[in-house]
């Protein structure tokens, strides 16, 4: 998954057959914080699953449930993973390693450009963004163009990174009135996660976000600055999400539509 850092317990590894396919899903144990045991004395808690775009099936459930009660479960949403496994596989036919030559896709904040690899014996390596163009230009074309062009391209995103990631934790931190400070964060490339929070408060976040627009950037800012609150995914974690952003379901549905084009490298 492209996932969000969870500070849940280790998952346990298991599978179904569906047809004549094994699916392969992870257990999420959560344990229950009092706040949660005293809203749930009258109402069990329940066991959700959920497939992430990159094709991981998880199932949180609660630290007291059996085997047999998560496996039930699972059994009885097969054809809903099964669709929802085939719905990623179809997406990722789409998505082709990059070969960083002219008239491939690049995103930057949610936009859409066409790369442009160009040759000037009289300027040295650069890269910029002009009219709806990411424009790399080479001092001179040989063997190693493309990985010269990966390179450069790779920079260029990071540097961009860094900058508007702080740019947007400086505003976001007047709305997250628990976390004290400003938050050290580094920006580093990940296969499956946009962001995590250390146990200390420091922030690691996924290059690869600046291709997505501002709104789902700050998405994965303010969840992980409410783990410096709440550790785990409990109820008053997804209270202070809601409370910073209403609306931040629908942001992560679309960052998680669009993961695998963002991630592709």
């Amino acid at each position: 998954m492209t996932a969000i850092h969870s500070s849940e317990r280790n998952s346990e590894e298991y599978s179904f057959v569906y047809g004549d396919q094994a699916i392969a899903y992870d257990v999420i144990r959560k344990r229950a914080t009092e706040s949660t045991i005293e809203s749930t004395t009258s109402k069990k808690r329940k066991i959700t699953i959920r497939v992430s775009p990159s094709g991981e099936v998880q199932v949180i459930a609660p630290d007291d449930a059996s085997n047999e009660a998560i496996h039930e479960a699972v059994i009885k949403r097969a054809k809903w993973i099964w669709d929802a496994l085939m719905a990623c596989r179809s997406q990722q036919e789409f998505v082709q390693p990059k070969e960083y030559v002219s008239g491939e896709m690049q995103f930057y904040l949610g936009k859409r450009y066409v790369l442009k690899v160009e040759e000037d014996f009289a300027a040295g390596p650069k890269i910029k963004l002009t009219r709806g163009k990411l424009l790399v230009t080479l001092s001179q074309f040989d063997e190693h163009k493309t990985s010269r062009v990966k390179a450069l391209v790779t920079h260029w995103y990071q540097a961009n990174a860094e900058r508007v990631f702080h740019e947007r934790l400086m505003q976001l931190l007047p709305e997250t009135q628990w976390v004290k400070g400003v938050p050290f964060f580094r920006v580093l490339p990940m296969q499956k996660q946009w962001g995590s929070c250390s146990a200390r408060g420091s922030l690691l976040l996924n290059p690869h976000l600046i291709k997505a627009p501002k709104d789902c950037i700050d998405y994965v800012i303010l969840h992980e600055l409410c783990h410096i609150a709440e550790h785990n995914h409990s109820d008053r974690f997804w209270r202070l999400l809601t409370q910073v952003m209403p609306n931040w379901k629908a942001v992560k549905q679309r960052l998680d539509s669009m993961a695998e084009l963002y991630l592709n490298e």
